[in-house]
């Protein structure tokens, strides 16, 4: 089994891919997709070919598939206990990441 990382192009052109072939399955045009997505016919080809689009572009056109459930599973947060919630509620503290060290 040999391990594959694919780069945030290729991931991006996996994504129009898997569009494209979900699109076909529902025998629909791209212009068919883009009006239900309220998106240009363009930005729907675009998607299709090479995965860049706009987030907002990426989820009218799921959206329009049918396939707004599957965005409820994408960066799904961590499960946390009760006592972990309460105290973090308890603790609203503002929190910014680390700022690099100047050499």
């Amino acid at each position: 089994m040999t391990l594959t990382i694919l780069s945030a192009e290729e991931h991006c052109a996996a994504l129009g891919q898997r569009v494209r072939q979900t699109r076909l399955r529902q025998n629909l045009t791209q212009a068919e997709l883009g009006a239900r997505a309220g998106v240009s016919h363009g930005a729907v080809r675009k998607l299709e070919a090479s995965g860049q689009t706009t987030l907002l572009t990426f989820v009218n056109c799921l959206q329009a598939l049918g396939l707004a459930k599957e965005l409820e599973t994408l960066l799904k947060p961590e499960p946390r206990s009760i006592a972990d919630w309460e105290a973090g509620r308890l603790a609203l503290t503002r929190r910014r990441a680390r700022t690099p060290r100047r050499s």
